[in-house]
Order: structure tokens, then sequence, then C-alpha cells
């Protein structure tokens, strides 16, 4: 890499960072990450993060339906290279021609050569604290991906790890907060209604959750539009 292509490169990297974590939601900040691949990573035409949950794959961000169906073929089938990489928690996998790979994924392999999949590459996204899915980067050509490829796939999955995991604690945080102030609200309507203190308000919105096996929140906000505990009888 010539020293014009470093200061390129290293001028992308830092405006893809702060791009990142400008956006207000999650979707938002992958949505990017899968852009930010396409136009950094040399070969790559269609980019995705992707999760695998008890053996369920889940399509998080993609920039192509390519992306979204190879997702779905790899959770129908139980194999294949996103499938196997954020199974095993491989760090980096890169899959030179994917002709070359039924033997490995017998019933993945063929579909993919169908969906014009000639290449493929894989990063965890992960932080110390956080193993937060896989970005796979997808080619129509085999051998697409070169060692510089892969070398700056890592660095955009490292600086997007980041990125991902520090706008799920936003979210995770606006969450409680939105959370813990519609709690305050319903025991306030319920220690008015009933003439309880906090303590007894708060047992009475607990005992609603657990009689009718629904989480304390759907209580909560039943109680915040209605004025009524859920299951309680009405007053006379």
């Amino acid at each position: 890499m010539s020293a014009d292509e470093l200061e390129e490169f290293a001028t992308g990297l830092a405006r893809m960072a702060r791009d990142l974590l400008a956006q207000d939601s999650v979707q938002k900040t992958l949505d990017r990450v899968v852009v930010h691949a396409v136009e950094l990573v040399d070969g790559c035409e269609a980019a995705g993060v992707m999760t695998v949950e008890n053996q369920q794959v889940r399509t998080l961000a993609t920039t192509s339906d390519l992306v979204r169906a190879s997702d779905r073929i790899q959770g129908e089938v139980g194999e294949g290279p996103c499938f196997d990489a954020a199974r095993t928690l491989e760090e980096v996998y890169r899959v030179a021609d994917m002709t070359e790979t039924v033997k490995r994924w017998p019933q993945y392999a063929p579909q993919a050569r169908e969906l014009g999949i000639g290449s493929m590459m894989g990063f965890l996204l992960y932080t110390e604290d956080d193993n937060l899915g896989a970005l796979d980067l997808y080619s129509s050509t085999p051998n697409a991906f070169t060692q510089r490829s892969e070398h700056v796939g890592w660095l955009l999955a490292s600086h997007s790890a980041v990125a991902f995991s520090s706008a799920r604690t936003h979210a995770q945080l606006h969450t409680a907060m939105e959370t813990r102030h519609n709690i305050g609200e319903a025991i306030g309507i319920v220690m008015e209604r009933y003439k309880l203190d906090e303590d007894q308000a708060f047992a009475v919105l607990k005992k609603s959750s657990q009689d009718r096996n629904t989480k304390l929140r759907e209580v909560v906000r039943v109680v915040t539009e209605t004025g009524e505990i859920p299951g309680a009888k009405p007053r006379p």
C-alpha cells in the first residue's frame, strides 16, 4: 500500500468511526456498518451482520437480498461459513472459492453458487464484554478477497464492534430509564387509587405479574394506560 493509499484508507476509516458513533439507534449503526464494508473492503460487493442463537440464524443488517438469502439457507440446512464462524467463535474466515467447499458444506455450497456467491469473508464482532455476531462479506467472483482485504475488514470489524456495543448499551440504558419512570408512574396510580403506601403498591404490581404470568412491564403499561390493575376486582 502506497503512502497515498494508506492516507486515503486512514481517512476513510476515521470517517467511518465518526459516522458509526453519530447514529442514534442500534439498527442505524448496523445499517451503516454494512454500507462501509462495501465501500472500504476491496472485492466486497455485499455485506451483512448476522447472529446465531440456539441454532437460529437472524439477519440484523444487509446491503443485499443475496445476503439475507444466504443467511436463510444456512439457517435452514444448519451449515455454512457464517453459521460456523458465529457458532464456533472463529474470529476470521475466508472462503476463496465457493465451488471448492461442497464437501465441507454439501447442502449450503451448491445453493450459494446458485445465488451467485463466488467467495466470502467474515469477522466476529466482539468486544471484551460482548459477542455481537458476525460481519460477513460477499463477492460474486472467486478469490476476490486478498490479505489486504482481510486486514481492512478486520480493522473495520473492530471499529464496528465498539460502535455496535456502544449503541446497544445506550439503547439498554434508555429502556431501563424509561421502564423505571413507568414503574414509578404505575406505583403512584396504585397508591392513589387503592390508598396504599409505595411498598404495598409495588407488591400489588408484582403479584399481578406473577398471577397472570405476564412481564412486569406489561402490567405497568396497562396500569399507566387504563388506571386498572390487570386481574384486579373492580372497586365498588
